[in-house]
């Protein structure tokens, strides 16, 4: 989803997932899935500081069962 708004910040993969938390990886297949906006300069993808501020990664491990 390759959008060009001069009036947003963009921001690196790597600085996406400093401020989250999460892997550069897991960005990477936010990315790739459409879920964030990108922005291409001379093969360097960056994506909408406002929509990473707005994601709220998923808990880490397994859900835990159930003991009733």
């Amino acid at each position: 989803m390759t959008e060009e708004t001069p009036n947003q910040d963009w921001i690196s993969q790597a600085e996406a997932a400093r401020r989250k938390g999460v892997s550069r990886q897991a960005i990477n297949k936010l990315v790739k899935a459409g879920r964030l906006k990108t922005l291409e300069i001379a093969g360097s993808v960056f994506v909408s500081s406002e929509q990473i501020s707005q994601y709220t990664p998923a808990p880490k491990g397994r859900k835990k069962k159930n003991l009733i």
